[in-house]
């Protein structure tokens, strides 16, 4: 799909799995200043974390940047939006302990929706053991990376997390006469807390937790220092029961169809998605056939819409070109003088190519929707000029004269036609408003096949008309079709 300019950008910072809510809220708003000496700035939002129930979940750890811009006639920098980003980009590097992906409001939110991500590109990563997937996605990245146009590539955050662990010794704990259950009910009511009644206010019930104070259940003193107690009464410090460590735990468990995932995300910059995707997955062929057995590489991300609408465009397309030929079929009442029209498409095509090939532009969407708009201008221009050869062959003109009275005289109404169009798609390939980066491909597809079937058309069909004549000469037909 085109680029679209909404106007705004989007900013995901991601920093340890660990950190605190007010470490974010500090880190925001540091973020915020610094974002706010750009002259282009107009505000900046941010916002911590999002709930479960969300389609895309985040933790105090992530933040997501919203910054609106200026209408651009107020840039007085000199610098396009491209610029802009990249200016963020190396002043928030500073920033230690942060990792940035640059995108869109409504991209950002595409984008999950889509695959769950919030990059262009998702390389996921599927396999039954946590830490091999981690490894895998560890040499991905670094392919990602050296692909020419990658951006922003990032590893989920699978680990990182430290917890306690607290190892019972069972044995111990039956010297004293204690069981499993009694130790984590103990934990649990310091740690967690444990309702103990129900206040009740009118028609309002509230529980009434009760655990520990904080200082009494904060780091591994605290927890080794909790009094559990026995059947006879006695009170045994945790530390004599268990063994308590620190360790580094998951920070989350993805899943997708059921099985456990990594993705490693990309944006792309100075390219087009469709090739950047095509280089990323020749790049990663020969990681992705070494794989253990259990284990394999998916893609998914914003290129999905691409590959979706270019399958229905290859349904759409064939089905438009019978359609435009049974139509033909009715208004000139002969396959053959159908099919001579159809002949005029590939010089539309022509032109269009030529035209992406000059504005260095990808073949988006959005061009793939201008050749079949393409494709009915084409028509109309040949209908025109074959009607009316049709017509002057029925008042007995010979080939030559029909070719030459019809092309005089079909000249204007062929550049009127084509003119109209033309000069209709100018402000479309020359706008630079919100909606631009959808319209540009669409007018310079159109206006590049515009000029090319336009002149081929006055050129190449005719004389296919009369070597066409000349074939049916020799077969004995040489009567035009009745109207």
């Amino acid at each position: 799909m085109p680029p679209l300019d909404e106007g705004a950008i989007a900013v995901n910072a991601v920093r340890l799995p660990n950190a605190s809510l007010d470490g974010s809220v500090k880190v925001a708003e540091v973020v915020e200043k610094r974002l706010r000496r750009f002259p282009e700035v107009e505000t900046v939002v941010s916002k911590t974390g999002r709930a479960e129930i969300s389609e895309d979940p985040m933790g105090p750890e992530q933040t997501d940047f919203f910054i609106m811009l200026k209408p651009r006639g107020l840039w007085k920098s000199g610098r396009g939006k491209t610029e802009l980003v990249e200016a963020i980009r190396r002043d928030l590097t500073e920033i230690p302990g942060l990792r940035l992906s640059f995108s869109q409001p409504i991209a950002l939110r595409v984008n999950e929706l889509i695959s769950g991500v919030k990059s262009d590109l998702a390389v996921k990563v599927f396999g039954p053991d946590l830490e091999k997937i981690k490894e895998i996605a560890d040499r991905v990245a670094p392919v990602i990376q050296g692909v020419r146009g990658a951006r922003d590539v990032k590893i989920e955050q699978v680990s990182g997390m430290s917890q306690l662990d607290v190892l019972v010794d069972r044995e111990a704990a039956a010297r004293y006469g204690i069981d499993v259950a009694t130790i984590n009910g103990t934990i649990e009511t310091a740690v967690a807390g444990r309702i103990a009644t129900t206040l009740v206010e009118g028609q309002r019930r509230f529980a009434v937790t009760v655990r520990y104070e904080k200082s009494a259940r904060t780091g591994i003193e605290g927890i080794e220092r909790l009094l559990v107690r026995a059947p006879d009464g006695r009170r045994v410090p945790l530390a004599q029961l268990a063994d308590i460590r620190t360790v580094e735990a998951p920070a989350q468990i993805s899943r997708e169809s059921g099985m456990r995932r990594v993705v490693i995300e990309s944006n792309v910059g100075g390219r087009d998605l469709g090739g950047f995707v095509g280089d990323v997955q020749a790049a990663l062929a020969p990681l992705a056939g070494g794989l253990p057995p259990g284990y394999f590489i998916e893609y998914g991300g914003q290129f999905e819409n691409q590959r979706r609408a270019m399958r229905q465009l290859s349904v759409i397309v064939p089905v438009s070109l019978g359609l435009i030929l049974v139509l033909l079929y009715m208004a000139l009442g002969s396959v053959w003088l159908s099919l001579l029209v159809l002949l005029n498409l590939p010089f539309a095509l022509v032109g269009g190519v030529i035209a992406v090939a000059i504005f260095r532009m990808p073949l988006s969407v959005s061009a793939a929707v201008a050749f079949i708009v393409l494709l009915g201008i084409a028509v109309q221009n040949g209908v025109i000029l074959v009607a009316f050869f049709r017509q002057l062959r029925e008042r007995g003109a010979d080939v030559a004269t029909t070719i030459t009275r019809g092309c005089d005289l079909r000249f204007r109404p062929l550049l009127m036609t084509a003119l109209t169009s033309f000069i209709g798609h100018l402000p479309m390939l020359y706008a630079t408003g919100s909606g631009a980066d959808v319209q540009r491909p669409l007018a310079v597809v159109v206006n590049g096949g515009l000029i090319t079937s336009s002149l081929l058309t006055l050129i190449v069909l005719p004389t296919i008309y009369s070597l066409a004549h000349k074939m049916r000469s020799r077969g004995g037909n040489l009567q035009e079709p009745a109207a």
